[in-house]
């Protein structure tokens, strides 16, 4: 979100990024929908700045490798050490830890610090 919405940081995230090989969970789409049209409704974007950010949302989703919520991704007992993720960033942190498992991951990019301490937890690389 803070690239698809050009917030403070996103230059970085954009130069990290920009060729990297990105995975994430399908989620991904759900929670990107939400947040926008959280965003128009308060009032935060404009319909011609929601139109856009919806736009580009769909299209950058060609850049990502989306994984599926199933039941075996569920049924997983990958839980960080301490922390007790709420139930969607656990999604997220055990979608990574798959991807992980079949390809190492070079980095997990979250810009929440309880996901970050997650996923140090779970030893994948923030």
């Amino acid at each position: 979100m803070c690239l698809l919405l050009g917030e403070p940081g996103w230059q970085r995230l954009d130069t990290e990024l920009r060729d990297a090989q990105l995975v994430s969970s399908v989620l991904l789409v759900l929670e990107g929908d939400r947040t926008l049209i959280h965003l128009s409704r308060a009032g935060r974007l404009s319909a011609a700045e929601s139109q856009i950010a919806f736009d580009r949302l769909v299209a950058g989703l060609d850049s990502f490798t989306l994984r599926d919520v199933t039941l075996d991704l569920c049924e997983s007992r990958v839980m960080p050490l301490v922390s007790t993720p709420r139930s969607l960033d656990l999604v997220h942190l055990r979608t990574a830890s798959w991807f992980h498992r079949e390809q190492p991951l070079t980095r997990f990019v979250s810009l929440d610090a309880a996901q970050n301490q997650a996923a140090r937890e779970l030893g994948l690389p923030v």
